[in-house]
């Protein structure tokens, strides 16, 4: 995970809490705004895991492509 991400998932953990316990506070209104931006910010740091697994992925692809192609001509 990127430092973009490892901050987006700090940031969103750190306002959930905040919302949690804005809620036992019975400040609801703050809760649901503070409760957002925590989702916003985990789902970008998700994102960002996702986005980063699919990378390597394609490198490992793109990888093993250029191995059994190496293979093949050292075949003939």
């Amino acid at each position: 995970m990127s430092g973009f991400g490892k901050w987006n998932l700090g940031i969103g953990a750190v306002l959930m809490a905040a919302a949690v316990l804005c809620s036992k506070l019975d400040l609801i209104p703050a809760a649901v705004i503070v409760g957002i931006l925590g989702l916003l910010g985990l789902c970008i740091a998700g994102y960002d895991l996702i986005d980063r697994w699919s990378e390597r992925a394609d490198l490992r692809r793109r990888e093993a492509r250029v191995l059994r192609e190496r293979e093949g001509r050292q075949d003939h």
